[in-house]
């Protein structure tokens, strides 16, 4: 009874959970500091066993308003910066051609 529970917003920085980190290539790039990112996944359907492309399109954030359309970037999940934003560009790994 004297074990005291640590709650979520007591943690230290370093013990944050893990955070998602996905490669992906911009499909737009017309707004402010924001890029659309397209995702795609090879997911083995369960039955038949053929391999399926599954693709998601998620709002990253780019203060610099460096990525374009067609650069391959890898983005990282962060707190909720807007309604539909929740990833942010740690780099730009290619540069469209």
């Amino acid at each position: 009874m004297t074990e005291q529970i640590n709650s979520g917003a007591e943690q230290a920085p370093d013990e944050r959970g893990d955070r998602k980190s996905r490669r992906g290539y911009v499909v737009s790039d017309k707004m402010d500091k924001t890029v659309v990112v397209q995702l795609q996944d090879n997911v083995k359907h369960a039955l038949y066993g053929k391999v399926m492309r599954r693709s998601s399109k998620v709002k990253a954030h780019d203060e610099q308003n460096a990525a374009g359309v067609g650069d391959l970037v890898l983005i990282s999940e962060t707190r909720p910066l807007s309604a539909t934003k929740r990833w942010r560009i740690v780099e730009i790994l290619e540069k469209a051609k």
